[in-house]
């Protein structure tokens, strides 16, 4: 490594790593917030909570880094046109391309650890997260509910609570909660309110117990005849104590976290790529079971003119003329009856197959993000390090201006495409890499311009020419008055 190169590569590490850590610490506080605000007061010791942040920290870096790798290049290349040292570099024959020759290798160093960072530390980091997680709601069940809104619990029940008092917050007021029957599919298909409640939980067991008190407990009832659903039948009753057992394990699947932390982030790529194939052969196994369920529904009537004599080579214009009058009247009662029953199947089955699809999705998404975090350290580095040659401005104002609404841009761009992916809207790849993709151009051209010494110079003309005409034409006519 020549001498040139070590002073780019240093110049630029010392910035990079500074960048870093101050970025890293404010996302770490931001991002653990919400969590900060449910530990206060629950006489936690201070080992625990510094475990708790160490192991949310590395959900972090996947955003923080590129960020970084953005800012210091835009930083350190700005400095070296600043000051004039890029002049001497071309002055002495060194072009950008090969200023940045070494510091790209470094870039893509820096990528392959990131993926390898993204693969294995972070799924480990989320494990011990969630598990310290449900430990500490096991001490302090009340941290598991917030007060005044919905918190979900598995993918079955929602609840609400307006308030929580005692030393723990074991004590609710106003609960709601909505279950669901997942066989039924129809949604949340009982309501329990309650006036008082009561957590309670064991150190050594995987459940908390929910004491209701002094409350109504509503459900629907499915009738088996499919005429009478319309009228919406339910049942009510009153209760002073009502004891629920809610299993933290899945509790601990829904995180306050804007991620939504769920299993598929736990996993390296190689339990990624098993997994993603036993759901999608699932999938395909169902939509192969739902569709013979649908075509072999036999009706016992054609059944019975299976063995009979037909001329196969004669013209029937209508099918029913070859069954009796009764035969007809059954033929149609059971043709109305399997419409509705097929109906009712076809929107319960795709309730059930959406949800798995999503799921499918949702590991997809896990494995591109992986790489998606490697090519974002490259892709940020070929828009910073030629953006700040051009602006030629080092320092933290203007390369911090342009690197936040970069970035801003990027992320969301990345949020949308995950949105979309995780609805099925798009393929997982489309979202996932859609950000790449728009900024992508932006690189080459950057790049481009930079190395050839052209500069990014936008004429606003046409939008000011239209306005000096007027103004012009004001200030004639101001002076022939005058």
């Amino acid at each position: 490594m020549k001498l040139l190169d070590k002073y780019i590569v240093k110049s630029f590490m010392i910035t990079f790593t500074s960048v870093f850590v101050i970025l890293f610490f404010i996302f770490v506080l931001q991002g653990i917030w919400l969590f900060i605000a449910e530990l206060a007061g629950k006489d936690l010791d201070l080992f625990t909570v510094f475990k708790f942040l160490s192991f949310y920290a590395p959900t972090i870096v996947p955003m923080v880094l590129p960020l970084s790798v953005l800012l210091a290049s835009i930083m350190t290349f700005g400095s070296f046109a600043e000051n004039y040292e890029f002049a001497a570099m071309k002055s002495s024959g060194i072009s950008l391309q090969r200023a940045m020759r070494m510091l790209t290798v470094v870039i893509f160093l820096l990528s392959i650890v990131s993926f390898f960072f993204a693969n294995n530390v972070i799924p480990k980091a989320q494990y011990k997260f969630l598990n310290l997680r449900k430990t500490i709601v096991q001490q302090r069940p009340a941290m598991a509910i917030a007060e005044g809104q919905f918190n979900p619990i598995g993918s079955t029940i929602n609840i609400k609570v307006e308030k929580k008092s005692g030393d723990n917050g074991e004590f609710l007021e106003d609960v709601t909660m909505h279950i669901k029957n997942v066989n039924a599919g129809l949604g949340a298909n009982t309501v329990i309110k309650a006036k008082n409640g009561v957590l309670k939980s064991d150190i050594n067991s995987n459940y908390l117990q929910l004491e209701l008190l002094d409350g109504n407990y509503y459900e629907n009832i499915i009738p088996k005849k499919y005429e009478d659903r319309n009228k919406h039948p339910f049942a009510k009753s009153s209760f002073k104590k009502y004891i629920l057992n809610l299993d933290l394990t899945k509790l601990d699947n829904n995180s306050a976290d804007d991620n939504d932390i769920t299993s598929e982030k736990m996993l390296t790529l190689s339990e990624l790529n098993y997994t993603i194939d036993s759901l999608q052969n699932n999938y395909n196994k169902d939509i192969v079971s739902f569709t013979d369920n649908i075509v072999q529904r036999n009706d016992y009537v054609f059944q019975l003119k299976r063995d009979q004599n037909i001329i196969k080579e004669a013209k029937v214009k209508d099918l029913l003329s070859i069954f009796t009058l009764t035969e007809r009247q059954k033929i149609l009662e059971m043709a109305k009856s399997n419409i509705s029953s097929n109906e009712f199947s076809i929107n319960n089955s795709k309730s059930d197959l959406e949800y798995k699809k999503k799921n499918i999705n949702a590991h997809w998404i896990v494995v591109h993000e992986k790489f998606v975090i490697a090519f974002s350290c490259l892709l940020m580095f070929f828009i910073g390090a030629p953006l700040g040659a051009i602006i030629r401005k080092g320092g933290i104002g203007l390369p911090m201006v342009f690197a936040i609404i970069i970035f801003i841009t990027f992320h969301f761009i990345n949020t949308f495409g995950r949105k979309l992916a995780q609805e099925d809207s798009i393929t997982p790849f489309l979202g996932m890499w859609m950000s790449s993709l728009v900024l992508l151009p932006l690189a080459v051209f950057l790049t481009y311009r930079a190395t050839n010494d052209i500069g990014v110079m936008i004429n606003f003309d046409f939008i000011v020419d239209p306005f000096k005409k007027i103004i012009s034409r004001f200030s004639k006519k101001t002076t022939k008055l005058q």
